[in-house]
């Protein structure tokens, strides 16, 4: 069993770097300059994590946070930022790309799979870049040995988080960039730092994992009592659902799009309001116990 933690630790984390030198690898082919290649630097703290845990930690990870899936958005973040700027400012090419569908009726051979991978369209590159990176978050997770005061229990709802997080989250990055059809390239600045914001959900778990609390215990104070559940409201707050609320009504009424994100919207507008409910039948509770 430990030799299999060791091993899941060591894949997943191979993985990490593996997916992050490929989004540079595509940073340096749509920029046409090798210079892209200094940011394989940002690969270097990953790698020492690594060395770190496996020697220290035999690959357990932390129990409120996870230095080796913050330090793989480090890498991969920026790779993005460049790809999803590149696609929106230059978007001359769309009309000569493949889709990724077609890649199977031309890869017979090494050079023939690089030539049509350098012929899919930029938008699929990084909505599938963004896909995986979503799904080996995920997966990573799930199979990285989790810390020692973590359940199983816990680990599992974390990861049920984890699933509705990254819906919403891919879907916000791909639709809304692709509303922002005029040359508005401080909005598309904001959208991704509103996504690179919510990406920090994944390498905390103070949603889930908590120190446990004696409940019938009457001088155990109120942030504490309630930790875990008002995380959870600053993560929806200030994190996911109020931003993404933000920024959809803003691209709502600027290009007078509401029917396309109008679901989306209503949603972030419903877990907001839900919070704020949440909040305030939390503190009453509290009060009248007191």
């Amino acid at each position: 069993m430990a030799v299999l933690k060791f091993l899941c630790a060591v894949i997943i984390r191979s993985l990490f770097i593996l997916i992050s030198l490929i989004a540079v690898w595509r940073v340096t082919l749509v920029k046409q300059s090798d210079q892209y290649w200094l940011l394989i630097i940002l690969c270097l703290p990953l790698i020492l994590e690594i060395i770190v845990t496996l020697k220290r930690r035999t690959g357990m990870d932390y129990t409120w946070f996870s230095p080796a899936i913050l330090l793989f958005l480090i890498c991969i973040i920026p790779s993005m930022w460049i790809l999803e700027i590149h696609h929106y400012s230059d978007k001359s090419n769309a009309h000569q790309c493949k889709k990724l569908d077609n890649l199977s009726h031309n890869a017979t051979r090494v050079n023939s799979i690089t030539e049509a991978l350098n012929a899919v369209c930029p938008k699929d590159w990084i909505l599938a870049l963004h896909q995986i990176v979503i799904i080996l978050l995920i997966v990573g997770k799930h199979l990285m040995p989790i810390g020692v005061k973590v359940t199983k229990d816990e680990l599992s709802q974390l990861l049920l988080i984890f699933m509705g997080t990254a819906t919403d989250i891919l879907e916000f990055t791909s639709e809304t960039i692709s509303d922002v059809t005029e040359n508005k390239p401080q909005l598309v600045y904001i959208i991704l730092g509103i996504w690179t914001w919510s990406m920090l959900q994944f390498p905390i778990h103070l949603s889930v994992v908590n120190p446990k609390t004696e409940e019938a215990s009457e001088n155990v104070s109120f942030l504490r009592r309630h930790q875990t559940a008002l995380w959870n409201i600053v993560e929806s707050l200030l994190i996911q659902d109020g931003p993404f609320l933000l920024v959809r009504i803003v691209v709502m009424v600027h290009f007078n799009i509401a029917l396309q994100m109008l679901f989306y919207t209503i949603k972030n507008f419903l877990v907001v309001i839900l919070n704020f409910y949440r909040l305030y039948v939390i503190f009453l509770a509290y009060k009248q116990r007191k």
